[in-house]
């Protein structure tokens, strides 16, 4: 969340055909293709050799060909020596990695798989050797890192890597609670070698030595369940001073995770705004450099999208759509953004032509993408007889292709086949499905200086409402539900425009009809966040305290429950950020740690 496509407004007006469920949808980044098999010309590409110099070499090579949409080219500069080098095999399987996570493709997750337990392997031949008593010696005193060879400590910090993407993969491999302890127990070992590492920064002397090693990152924020702790603003000020360091080929991975970060997460995870000015300024030098760069291209329609700003947006997206077919499957993200897009313009024709394309070339969630086609045309006007019946067939089959990832159903399938439930129990209809849906993926917030558009969806709930009021078009045995949606997206759109008294007005509305709601219990609590949200705004942070805890404590099991816990959590630990105010040392663990020298990078890596 792909084919090779050209320009879906402009350029065409037909469908994409649906894609042969047993077909290949492109070639696979880490099939053993020939030379043959290739149009480009394999000689200008084999690899220097494997050490430790000649393979950074070649990584950066292969860096500077990926983001510049060269996947065979970046594949073959790591192919040859991708069993046995450390940095060629910790490319291949990075590239495998990417491959997984765009497709969610069972043949491409064990490809990866297998790539990265052969870098894991590659780097264990490469890491220090301790003997017995030098491990036990480590309990009691510290070890003497200057002894320790630059093929050792690069080895250290690819193995942590390694192990960490190969954990992410463990977790959806299967769906056993083997499995499940499996990945803790590679992620306990992952946060260990980063502890390694971050001891190697600290106490080995850096003097004239061009390999120093990257500070190791905060662990992931939802594995605190396994006994992992984090600093995150600590986390993101190392990314910071990695990307304004301009040199070393963990920069670009600063680069894209900050972008990832303050584009992506945070939008989806919490009430705050990412930090645009910081992604504006590293977009601004990674187009220069990459300038029909997938990935920046795609991030600079994102940071025009979370700016309000839709028509740059727009044309962003297709851009980055448009600027490579190796990998089409990237083209899903680019559809799921302008599919979003345009429904917040209220294009709902065009949003449609985005819907179906997902629904017909993508396997990410068949589920999901079914409902939101449906969704979508509900909000059309005057559909066919044709049109209406695919809404139905969407309806009635979406919940098929349901799915389970670690041994768990997707949050957002099942809130979607409830509404496909939902919409024949009120005998074929929903309120606003499209509007829902903006609002569940916290698209509103991108509206706060966007009046005009903010007004035109605030101009359809309130129409809606006073219809649903005044007329029997939508009676149905959910009355207190619909209103009670209605309410709610209200409520959040005044918010947005700037209107927090009348915005509470609704919300109270809302969890006023609490005990009337049958089936959508998650709005209540939904309502209570935003509640906190805005007192949070008005500066009454105790009552944000309480609304946040009523919404925690006193209700449960409902829709999207997750994630939105991860808004709550993440408005708890801003309210309470003055108390727990972690130094640097805390966050890596380190007790007499030095902020400044753990921040230094080296132009190597």
């Amino acid at each position: 969340m792909s084919v090779d496509v050209h320009r879906l407004a402009a350029a065409s007006t037909n469908s994409a055909p649906a894609m042969d469920e047993d077909q290949d949808e492109f070639e696979d980044a880490c099939e053993d293709l020939s030379d043959s098999e290739l149009d480009i010309d394999v000689s200008l590409y084999h690899p220097s050799g494997q050490d430790l110099e000649s393979s950074l070499i070649d990584a950066r090579k292969s860096i500077n060909y990926f983001f510049n949409n060269q996947f065979d080219e970046a594949r073959l500069t790591l192919k040859a020596f991708q069993d046995t080098s450390l940095y060629h095999s910790l490319g291949s399987s990075v590239f495998c990695f990417l491959e997984a996570v765009l497709t969610f493709r069972t043949k491409h997750i064990k490809a990866a798989s297998a790539a990265l337990k052969t870098c894991v392997s590659v780097c264990e031949q490469h890491r220090r050797k301790n003997t017995m008593y030098e491990t036990i010696g480590k309990m009691v005193k510290r070890p003497n890192y200057n002894s320790y060879t630059p093929m050792e400590i690069h080895a250290e910090l690819c193995y942590a890597e390694a192990l960490l993407l190969k954990s992410i993969l463990t977790f959806v491999e299967d769906e056993t609670l083997v499995t499940f302890l499996k990945a803790g127990l590679k992620i306990r070992s992952c946060f260990n070698s980063y502890k390694e590492c971050a001891e190697i920064l600290k106490n080995r002397d850096w003097t004239n030595d061009p390999h120093k090693v990257i500070p190791p990152p905060p662990p992931p924020p939802p594995l605190h369940f396994i006994g992992f702790g984090g600093n995150k603003s600590f986390g993101l000020q190392e990314l910071e001073h990695g990307f304004k360091l301009k040199t070393g080929l963990r920069q670009i991975l600063c680069v894209m995770m900050l972008l990832a970060y303050n584009l992506l997460v945070v939008y989806v995870l919490s009430h705050t705004d990412g930090d645009l000015e910081l992604c504006e300024k590293i977009l601004e030098e990674q187009l220069g450099q990459y300038p029909k760069g997938v990935w920046f291209l795609f991030f600079k329609g994102r940071l025009e999208f979370m700016k309000g700003n839709l028509e740059e947006a727009d044309k962003w997206y297709i851009r980055s759509w448009q600027s490579q077919s190796k990998w089409p499957h990237f083209h899903h993200l680019c559809f799921w953004e302008l599919m979003f897009v345009h429904a917040l313009r209220l294009d709902w024709r065009l949003a449609n032509e985005y819907a179906e394309r997902l629904v017909t070339q993508s396997r990410w969630s068949r589920t999901i993408y079914q409902y939101q086609q449906a969704a979508i045309l509900l909000m059309i006007k005057d559909l066919s007889p044709e049109e209406q019946d695919k809404v139905e067939e969407l309806m009635r089959t979406a919940p098929d292709y349901k799915q389970r990832l670690a041994g768990k159903s997707l949050p957002m399938e099942k809130f979607v086949i409830r509404k496909t439930e939902r919409y024949f129990a009120q005998k074929k209809f929903l309120i606003l499905p499209g509007v829902e849906l903006v609002y569940m993926w916290n698209l509103f917030k991108t509206l706060r200086n966007k009046w005009s558009v903010a007004e035109n969806i605030y101009k359809l709930v309130e129409k809606t409402l006073k219809e649903f009021d005044e007329t029997k078009k939508y009676a149905s045995d959910f009355d207190a539900d619909n209103r009670a949606l209605l309410l709610l997206l209200k409520g959040a759109l005044l918010h947005v425009m700037g209107s927090p008294l009348q915005a509470q007005q609704c919300l109270q509305k809302v969890i006023a009809l609490e005990k009337q709601i049958q089936d959508d219990t998650h709005i209540v609590p939904y309502a209570l966040v935003e509640l906190a949200v805005i007192a949070i705004n008005q500066g009454e942070k105790e009552q944000a305290i309480q609304l946040i805890e009523s919404a925690r404590k006193n209700y449960t099991g409902y829709s999207l429950e997750s994630r939105l816990h991860f808004r709550m959590h993440s408005i708890m630990l801003d309210l309470g950020a003055q108390k727990k105010n972690h130094d640097v040392e805390d966050a890596l663990g380190n007790g007499d740690g030095d902020g400044d020298e753990n921040g230094c990078y080296n132009t190597r890596l």
